[in-house]
């Protein structure tokens, strides 16, 4: 009794662990055996690749009734923590008979050849088992990780019709388990700091394959990663496994790719810019003479690339049938007329991006106005031999919106200017201009402004009018100014007269009033010189 609970624990502390393992990534074994059920015997050796023929069986069989519950699966040996490898397990359930003396399992994988091992039983065994359902089990297949098996299960001897085949995909380097412990899974661990002011990369790389240096190198990731010239090597005796790799744009295609220093080593990469897609719309390049606008991507992207003109609330207008669709080679539009409203817009997704290559650059042609005698006169100036549609309109609702009264073709010769007679047009009316000698073309609306002005004469008068009447005020004011003064001084006068008539009636004794002492302010005191009064008194200062 007590031996039958200590049974029962241990296969439950086995299920444990075996649940515990699968959990944390593929089963662990030791060694690769084969397993065969209680009783039965069973013993492991090599087949022949060129096995006899098949034999007709003197029994009723087929795989059906011989093969029952085949699986298979994939379990991991390790001899240290970054040196495990992986093994197919076959397990299957076998209906042993007298004629069944064995079993044959064969595995063949791209490229190689077949490679085939027997699982033999003893005679006492397999006679003392006969007709019982037994379980066979082999994981000493060795497979490497992504890769896809055949396998075949023949008994022995072979009989004809008894075979059972199937494939299986061993896992692949996805697995966490697997990149931790296995070397042709083992990439190493990136992370990256951006320096944009240097325009570095400081990678640092963690987990990389133990006693082997370590490549790191940027690169434009497309069908293949092509290099940029950046690279590093790490030595696996450096205590700090990082390094600096200059880059010149950040592109979303540029990414540092780390691999081991062995032979046909996974790669691991990372793209810092991944999302930086505006960095490829720039690079529009024009040929004036051959009046040729190409761009190319430096990065494979699906995008729409579509010529628009750009009006003056800022949104940008297709052209019609201007659109070129993007993927990896250069796109070419030609006979374009290079004028800074004519822009690129490129689409990717939901997103879109404009560039408008001629504003500030150059520019073939060009309306100008000046103002002669009065009125407005329109020139097309041109830096090239051009045609152009003129056409006489209207503004009748938004900035591009303009009712064409009249049209006519100018023709426009090099470095030369011809001007447009417009000496009738209505009021609020435009000047719509388009190049017709090329394909692709902005449509130019220049509106007169000597509508929505006075006449020049007209306020060259008003304006000398208003001057005169600033004059007259300006004299009057100071006619009345200059009278005020005048009153204030003779009426000045005129009491000083009276008060000096007065004067003479009082007494002289009376008149000369001087104090005896009067104090300075320079701490002195002031003494009268006479008591007689007259123009010549003194005074003398006495210092204290």
């Amino acid at each position: 009794m007590i031996l039958w609970v200590a049974l029962l624990m241990f296969r439950f502390w086995l299920g444990l662990n075996g649940t515990a393992a699968e959990s944390t990534g593929l089963e662990r074994i030791k060694k690769c055996e084969t397993r065969c059920s209680q009783g039965l015997n069973c013993k492991t050796k090599p087949d022949y690749v060129f096995s006899p023929p098949c034999e007709n069986a003197t029994e009723d069989l087929n795989a059906s009734s011989v093969f029952h519950n085949i699986s298979l699966s994939t379990v991991m040996s390790c001899e240290g923590r970054q040196k495990c490898s992986l093994h197919l397990r076959i397990k299957t359930v076998l209906q042993l008979t007298e004629s069944i003396h064995g079993l044959s399992i064969c595995t063949i994988t791209a490229g190689m050849m077949m490679n085939c091992r027997i699982l033999s039983f003893t005679r006492s065994s397999r006679e003392r088992m006969s007709g019982l359902q037994v379980e066979v089990e082999n994981d000493c297949t060795d497979v490497s990780p992504n890769q896809q098996v055949q396998v075949m299960l023949k008994t022995i001897p072979s009989y004809c019709g008894l075979t059972w085949s199937g494939t299986y995909n061993a896992p692949e380097c996805g697995s966490e388990d697997l990149r931790k412990h296995v070397p042709e899974c083992i990439t190493g661990r990136l992370s990256y700091d951006v320096n944009p002011r240097r325009k570095e990369l400081n990678v640092s790389v963690s987990d990389m394959l133990e006693d082997h240096n370590y490549y790191l190198r940027l690169c434009y990731k497309g069908f293949i990663c092509s290099g940029t010239g950046a690279s590093a090597l790490i030595k696996k005796e450096d205590p700090v496994k990082n390094a600096a790799l200059p880059y010149s744009r950040p592109l979303p295609c540029l990414c540092i790719e780390g691999w081991s220093t062995v032979t046909d080593a996974p790669r691991v990469q990372v793209c810092p810019f991944r999302d930086r897609l505006e960095e490829l719309w720039f690079g529009v390049t024009f040929d004036p003479l051959e009046e040729t606008l190409s761009w190319e991507s430096a990065c494979p992207v699906t995008a729409v690339a579509t010529l628009c003109q750009k009006r003056g609330d800022g949104a940008c207008v297709d052209l019609p049938h201007a659109s070129q669709n993007v993927s990896r080679g250069k796109i070419t539009f030609t006979e374009v007329d290079p004028h800074p409203q004519l822009c690129v817009k490129f689409t990717a997704g939901s997103q879109s991006w404009t560039r408008c290559p001629f504003v500030g650059r150059f520019q073939a042609w060009e309306v100008v106005v000046t103002r002669q005698e009065g009125h407005e006169e329109v020139k097309m100036m041109s830096k090239i031999s051009a045609t152009f549609s003129v056409g006489l309109c209207v503004k009748s609702g938004g900035p591009a919106v303009c009712q064409i009264t009249k049209t006519n073709t100018v023709h426009v010769e090099e470095n030369k200017g011809v001007g447009l007679n417009l000496t009738e047009e209505p009021c609020n009316s435009c000047v719509q201009v388009r190049r017709l000698d090329v394909k692709y073309a902005a449509t130019i609306i220049h509106c007169l402004e000597q509508c929505n002005q006075s006449h020049p004469t007209t306020s060259r008068s008003s304006w000398g009018l208003t001057w005169v009447v600033v004059l007259a005020g300006v004299c009057l004011s100071g006619i009345i100014i200059v009278t005020l003064v005048l009153h204030v001084l003779l009426t000045d006068q005129r009491r000083k007269q009276n008060r000096n008539g007065d004067e003479k009636q009082i007494d002289p004794a009376l008149h000369c009033v001087v104090p005896v002492l009067q104090t300075h302010p320079h701490r002195g005191i002031l003494i009268p010189g006479s008591l007689q009064c007259g123009n010549a008194e003194k005074a003398n200062l006495i210092s204290e």
